[in-house]
């Protein structure tokens, strides 16, 4: 491993799970021994009792990976996306060690953490940029919310007992006015989330697209589209509609949506930076990630495995 005195690794880990607390406390420690400085939130860093080790240092509340070189998360989806958040913009790379589920945003699973660690000391990864959405929300011509996606951007009925009425335009031309549950707007990246469940397709990360998924639209023309990287996607509550809306950003982020509001959704100039530590192809990912039967696959790579070169 090689060692430097001066580098610094923001350590993010799920604030309540103490198996990713125990896990934390033993990064701190290996990257202690590397000579890297762990820098973690006052509130994290007393959890996992770590709060006094020489390599520990507290993260600016407003700029926490700010001098960081790399943000490392410890948790499922929901702690990667707030890591998300403190990594983007900062030019850190954001890696995701997966204590959850499913865990697509996650390069690496908990049993790796070991072998992790050392990428990270040898700094053997390498970095791809993944595109995010800015979304913006107007009531009455004024300008009420603006924040940014990851994975998506929700629009949501916020009773459950009536349904929102929806006009969807794509570059500044109306497509159609649904009565539904909501619509998702996601990215590549979140066409495993949200979008997945309500019948998006998935698309591969490498392609430049923004989704719009409809939930559950009473109309006969509701199918899922995908539109190009630098189409502009509004959406507006009917102002007759009944009951109030929600936007969420990535499930973390919201604001109410009145009858009348206006929401823009386009491509961010700030993309989310992930760090890759295999070379391995996107399909691999689906079908590890999804439990995938691929049993009675005969393509070129099982030959090889079969007959050898």
């Amino acid at each position: 491993m090689t060692t430097d005195a001066h580098r610094r690794i923001l350590l993010v880990a799920h604030p309540r799970r103490k198996e990713a607390h125990d896990l934390a406390a033993d990064v701190v420690e290996r990257l202690g021994k590397a000579g890297i400085d762990v820098v973690l939130v006052r509130e994290e860093a007393i959890a996992m009792d770590v709060a006094g080790l020489a390599n520990v240092r507290s993260a600016d509340p407003d700029r926490p990976a700010a001098g960081c070189e790399l943000v490392c998360v410890l948790g499922g989806d929901g702690t990667i996306l707030r890591g998300a958040e403190m990594s983007r913009g900062t030019g850190a790379p954001l890696l995701g060690v997966n204590l959850g589920h499913v865990g697509f945003l996650a390069e690496a699973e908990r049993e790796d953490l070991g072998a992790t660690v050392d990428h990270i000391v040898d700094r053997s990864y390498t970095v791809e940029e993944r595109l995010t959405l800015d979304v913006t929300v107007c009531t009455n011509g004024t300008q009420v919310y603006r924040s940014w996606a990851l994975n998506e951007v929700t629009v949501e009925k916020a009773s459950r007992e009536r349904m929102l009425e929806l006009t969807v335009e794509i570059d500044g031309r109306p497509l159609s006015t649904w009565g539904c549950d909501g619509v998702v707007l996601a990215t590549p990246t979140g066409s495993t989330a949200y979008a997945f469940s309500a019948g998006g397709p998935v698309v591969w990360p490498d392609v430049e697209a923004i989704l719009l998924v409809p939930i559950s639209a009473h109309a006969l023309f509701a199918r899922p589209l995908v539109v190009g990287p630098e189409s502009a996607l509004g959406i507006e509550v009917v102002p007759a509609t009944e009951g109030f809306g929600v936007l969420w950003s990535d499930g973390r982020r919201s604001v109410d949506l009145p009858p009348g509001a206006r929401i823009d959704v386009t491509r961010s100039a700030t993309p989310v930076r992930l760090a890759r530590l295999t070379s391995s192809p996107f399909t691999d990912r689906l079908v590890a990630k999804f439990d995938l039967s691929i049993h009675g696959w005969r393509g070129a790579a099982a030959r090889r495995d079969v007959t050898g070169p």
